[in-house]
């Protein structure tokens, strides 16, 4: 049965009671109240009947009811309906044990676990409601609303209005767990208001006279306080705001960070610094992602009124100040932007006017070495890539780098195919990696590569796997000032030079399998060995060839069984070789043991690599490897190389972990007798050939790590045996539950960077669930 009713003007019903109780100033809506009533079930549903509730939104709009009574009063212009009432119009729901229609004035009067659906999915609760207007005006007793993100908002009394507004008497706020066995406890934290304004349609939730309790105990006194609603995705308005108490070199300062959305796809967010021993600080971030590409852009802008002093750095030169002082700025870009589904191209842009003024107003970056900035084009195809770019460097760590030594990469050209299989069964791929290099002081040169490889895997009737591999590498150089950094040859001339080195290599694997604890484990024991052959043509040093990609030399396990194993391809290993290595692996239940030792026997030798290379002699230092995982309790990883002629060790590294549930430690030992960054080290003043340091790395680290319940706790150390100090220490404790967390944080780090030491950091932090987090440092 449908009916109908267009009644000429709608006034909304204002009993007595309902608008003293929705207007009073009486006690703070209960705890109770924050719990979501029960809805009765229906004993039968019988069709719905649909009623036109009025003409404010859209009085074509039915409004569909569904009980399991219905009752008429032709004398009061009502209907009632009663157990399990369902009443719905456009996109607002609405249930009830009983509601009461009135004819004339178009108002729904909603008695017992009263439950509104709101259109963005919150729900608000009630004792009792009177609405109109579509649902949209009226006045509601005893409310709570269940709101995005577990948040929960109640009041004595609420209006609405429009559908856009609720004005609430009394308001409490909380995103915390309200106790099941007692229900008037109060939650960890809540906001107690005098009254309470959420605005719908800007999604935002004002309060005033508004307390802050933790544990039901007043902190924190606040006339005014807004929030951004927490269905709210995305809204602009103020963060929370920072302070710092002390910085060596800001002293105290405070941030304010103001976000604004733009639209759908873009936002800035921008925060002034205000600090106690410098200039203020303006700075933005831009981000804006589209249907083709993404752009992030950072930027600040600063008056500096330090002066960084000069100092001697590690290697015993003088080093000027960074030139940190006054108007400084920095800008961090990162473009994308996809061409078609095979192409794109981007930019990352990464500049700063100074390394001082990085550390000054702790930039995110400063304590690298440089800044690196790219523009590229890049394509994929199947089994290939291509890329096109060009790079550039600033320096920030002055102690050791100058800009006018950095170089400029301007282009470079990567590309690399991996072919499906052949007719022979075997894989054929192509790279090539060619770039020009200019240095204001330093070798400048153009590099041409190309490498084939071809790989061919098989096997036999015995289960031995072998892998035969044809290899080619060619190179191409033009090089001017060869004889400043980083090659430093006795040549001033211009140099036209090449290498080109053909290898062959035969790998075997033959791993004999068994199983054990009835087929609930698997033991593998594989000997491995590996004949490679490549005319022996030494480092290239006496054919003036330069040397940008192959500083670093590295003989372990990972590359034992490695064709060349220079980090690049300006220097190669030639001559005739063979790589033996026996790998073992126990695996039972989840956990594993797995083991490698092997050696290089060589017919050259090549003396001129890193002291400690482990390749000084025919036969080369040991290499091993051990990981072990015997239970959930402990894991250990270990790797060394051994010197077999004088038995020492001349490389090692090893973590640990173990522990209980709960709690747990972890550790680790590294051990190397020369550092390559101090044995490449650059005379800075009259670019001699690199002075030769001997440093040795010998550091041990360790930590542990244990929560309960709500709480947890840690701390980790580092410390330099061999230059006997620390290298930095910290901790950390704190709480979390539902809807807290309160974290503390130290740390303190011994490095020098730029000829200045951090002092010791302090972060303390405050995070309340939907409200945000803040912070001292």
């Amino acid at each position: 049965m449908t009916v109908a009713y267009r009644p000429s003007h709608i006034r909304l019903l204002r009993r007595r009671h309902a608008l003293a109780a929705a207007t009073a100033l009486g006690s703070v809506a209960a705890y109770a109240v924050l719990e979501p009533p029960r809805v009765a079930h229906a004993q039968f549903r019988p069709q719905p009947m649909h009623l036109n509730m009025g003409s404010t939104t859209s009085s074509d709009d039915p409004a569909t009811f569904q009980a399991d009574k219905v009752d008429y009063d032709d004398n009061e212009h009502t209907v009632t309906w009663s157990g399990n009432v369902q009443v719905w119009q456009g996109d607002h729901v609405m249930r009830a044990d009983k509601i009461v229609y009135d004819r004339d004035t178009g108002v729904v009067a909603a008695r017992g676990h009263v439950a509104t659906v709101q259109p963005d999915g919150s729900v608000l609760y009630a004792h009792y409601a009177e609405l109109t207007g579509s649902m949209k005006d009226g006045i509601m007793l005893h409310v709570n609303a269940v709101l995005p993100e577990n948040a929960k908002l109640a009041a004595n009394g609420m209006r609405r209005t429009g559908g856009k507004v609720n004005d609430m008497s009394r308001a409490v706020y909380t995103a915390c767990e309200i106790c099941e066995k007692d229900k008037t406890r109060a939650p960890f934290w809540q906001f107690r208001a005098y009254d309470a304004t959420q605005d719908l349609e800007h999604q935002r939730i004002d309060f005033r006279d508004a307390y802050l309790d933790i544990l039901g105990i007043p902190v924190l006194y606040l006339p005014y306080f807004s929030m951004t609603d927490p269905s709210a995705k995305r809204h602009s308005g103020f963060l929370m705001p920072g302070i710092t108490p002390h910085d060596r070199y800001l002293g105290t300062y405070f941030t304010i960070p103001y976000y604004w959305v733009i639209d759908d796809q873009s936002d800035v967010t921008v925060q002034g610094l205000f600090s106690t021993k410098t200039g203020p600080q303006i700075s933005a971030q831009y981000r804006n992602r589209f249907n083709f590409g993404s752009l992030n852009i950072q930027g600040g802008l600063a008056y500096d009124t330090h002066r960084a002093d000069s100092y001697t750095n590690d290697f015993g030169n003088h080093v000027e100040g960074g030139g940190g002082h006054g108007v400084q700025g920095y800008i961090f870009a990162n473009a994308q932007i996809a061409i078609n589904k095979y192409w794109r191209a981007g930019a990352n842009v990464n500049l700063a006017t100074s390394a001082d003024y990085m550390r000054d107003y702790r930039i995110q970056g400063y304590g690298s070495d440089t800044l690196n900035s790219n523009v590229y084009l890049e394509g994929f195809g199947t089994g290939s890539y291509s890329r096109l770019d060009g790079q550039f460097y600033q320096g920030l760590n002055q102690g050791v780098i100058r800009n006018s030594d950095l170089p400029f990469v301007l282009p470079r050209y990567e590309y690399s195919f991996l072919s499906q299989p052949d007719a022979w069964g075997g894989r054929f791929s192509m790279n090539t990696n060619d770039f020009n290099v200019r240095r204001t002081n330093g070798t400048s040169d153009q590099r041409g590569q190309l490498a084939m490889n071809w790989d061919r895997p098989f096997r036999n009737r015995l289960g031995q796997q072998f892998l035969l591999t044809l290899h080619l590498d060619s190179m191409v150089y033009r090089a001017r000032k060869l004889y400043q950094q980083p090659n430093y040859y006795q040549n001033n001339k211009t140099v036209t030079s090449g290498q080109v080195l053909p290898t062959i290599a035969l790998k075997t694997n033959w791993p004999f399998v068994r199983t054990f604890e009835h087929g609930r484990g698997t033991q593998i024991v594989e000997p491995i060995v590996q004949g490679i052959y490549a005319p022996n043509t030494g480092t290239g040093a006496n054919d003036y060839i330069p040397n940008e990609d192959s500083m670093a030399y590295e003989f372990t396990d990972s590359t034992l069984f490695s064709l060349n194993r220079y980090q690049g391809t300006d220097r190669l290993d030639g001559g005739l070789r063979g790589n033996v290595g026996v790998h073992a692996n126990w695996t039972w239940d989840g956990h594993e043991v797995d083991l490698l030792a092997g050696e290089s026997f060589q017919e050259h030798i090549t003396h001129d690599r890193i002291p400690y290379s482990g390749l000084d002699h025919h036969a080369s230092d040991v290499v091993m490897r051990a990981r072990v995982s015997p239970n959930q309790y402990f894991d250990f990883n270990a790797r060394m190389r051994l010197d077999p002629y004088t038995t020492k060790v001349n490389f090692g590294d090893a973590l640990f972990s173990a522990g209980v549930p709960h709690f747990r430690i972890r550790g680790g030992y590294i051990y190397e007798p020369v550092t390559p960054y101090y044995y490449y080290a650059t005379n800075y003043r009259d670019y001699s050939p690199p002075s030769i340091y001997y440093v040795k790395t010998s550091e041990l680290s360790g930590g542990f790590s244990t929560d309960w319940a709500n709480w947890h706790l840690s701390g980790f150390a580092r410390r330099s045996l061999s230059r006997k100090e620390f290298v930095s220490l910290g901790g950390d404790i704190g709480y979390n539950n539902d809807c807290f967390g309160i974290d503390f944080m130290y740390l303190k780090q011994y490095t020098s960077i730029g000829g200045q030491q951090r002092n010791s950091t302090y972060l303390f932090t405050v995070s309340l669930k939907t409200l945000g987090a803040f912070g001292l440092k």
